[in-house]
């Protein structure tokens, strides 16, 4: 049996690998190279070339690209017309933008609990928790994978519920082979550097519904329009523009667009490879009784962004935290998504409180994430199942 690191053995590998990294070639410097030559920064040509691109991979009618995925879901509430007193329902198991979008427009979080076997938000736990006070639920394709976005639908629709699908983790994925960003009410997209596709920041708005276009193009840009047709007073000449709404300056920049454009171009490749790492995992880990494997729902066809490893502690000698140090020990260097968000010190002086949602809960002591990237080499992911490995032969019980 192989000494761990940890207890002063050699580690798997020499240098340290990190669950997450951007991957950027020649074309993408070059792209932004050429816009930083070109009369355009911002508010520029690239970014209706975004836009378009985005329609034209997602199959949705209108994208409004913006500067993060935070800001898409913020535009996003308020197109719901969340207000004061209003409630939006979403997932704890998430980044805190998913709740905290709602709490910008004056609303109120509701969370309802995980499948405790895809970890996505459960659709009978959502209808569980809808009340007279609901206008939006905000659900997560956490790790990528799609969720139940038919029932969803149906759900909310039958009680005039817009619903926000948060596709930080997903672009890529297909629901029923119909690609993620053409399926909800609206979806978000985000550009991060550990996203499968990135601008350094950026995130999109995408809708099927005009109306709901038109919103997001307003709040985007600080209320203000240029469309005679939406103006209320006398126009003064080409310069004029009014403003009919309180928007934000939620704008990105045509360097950011032009990365991102630049990126799109080999999303097959990195929804490609990203599969072919997850099959590989999956496969080792299935062998493992002490490791249990993220489950898929059949309509999901997922580019997956994390790779979510779930240990069993009733099997193991070791906890979650000395599982993750061991890892690290191995320079596999790994990271946890996520904490609960009502568990956070902001949420808790609101008034939320453990205990909510139990599934959840019991997830996020249990979940280490593994690297998975586009770069990843085979004897990188081989060093992944290494550590895993040598970790559950040393501490299982």
């Amino acid at each position: 049996m192989e000494k761990l690191a940890i207890d002063g053995g050699t580690p798997v590998r020499d240098t340290k690998l990190f669950y997450g990294h951007q991957y950027i070639d020649e074309a993408d410097i070059q792209a932004v190279t050429d816009v930083l030559k070109s009369d355009y920064l911002t508010c520029g040509p690239k970014i209706t070339e975004l836009e378009a691109k985005l329609c034209e991979i997602t199959g949705a009618k209108y994208a409004v690209a913006v500067s993060n995925d935070t800001a898409a879901l913020h535009i996003a509430c308020q197109i719901a017309g969340v207000g004061e007193g209003d409630e939006i329902i979403t997932t704890p198991i998430t980044f805190a933008a998913s709740a905290n979008c709602a709490l910008y427009c004056g609303g109120r979080p509701v969370f309802a609990d995980i499948d405790p076997a895809t970890y996505n938000i459960a659709p009978a736990s959502v209808k569980a928790h809808i009340t007279e006070k609901t206008k939006a639920v905000v659900a997560v394709d956490y790790t990528g994978q799609a969720v139940q976005a038919d029932e969803l639908l149906t759900m909310c629709h039958e009680k005039g519920i817009v619903l926000i699908e948060d596709a930080a983790h997903s672009i890529g994925t297909r629901y029923k082979g119909k690609p993620v960003g053409s399926v909800a009410d609206i979806t978000t997209f985000s550009f991060h550097p550990v996203k499968t596709i990135t601008g350094g920041e950026g995130g999109a708005i995408l809708t099927n519904n005009e109306e709901y276009y038109e919103k997001a193009l307003l709040y985007r840009s600080h209320g203000i329009t240029r469309k005679e047709d939406l103006m209320e007073h006398v126009v003064d000449g080409p310069w004029y523009y009014e403003q009919i709404a309180l928007g934000m300056n939620y704008r990105m920049t045509d360097m950011q667009a032009a990365l991102i454009i630049s990126q799109l171009n080999k999303l097959p490749l990195f929804s490609e490879r990203r599969k072919k790492i997850v099959a590989r995992y999956n496969k080792a880990f299935a062998k493992l009784p002490e490791i249990i494997v993220q489950q898929e729902i059949p309509e999901s066809d997922t580019t997956r962004h994390l790779y979510i490893l779930r240990i069993c502690p009733e099997k193991l000698k070791i906890d979650r935290r000395q599982f993750f140090d061991a890892l690290g020990a191995e320079n596999i260097c790994c990271n946890v998504h996520y904490i609960p968000t009502y568990y956070f010190p902001y949420y808790e002086k609101l008034g939320y409180q453990k205990g909510l949602c139990p599934n959840a809960e019991k997830l996020y002591e249990e979940i280490i994430t593994l690297p998975l990237y586009y770069a990843m080499s085979d004897q990188d992911v081989e060093d992944v199942i290494h550590a895993v490995e040598k970790i559950v032969e040393n501490c299982r019980k």
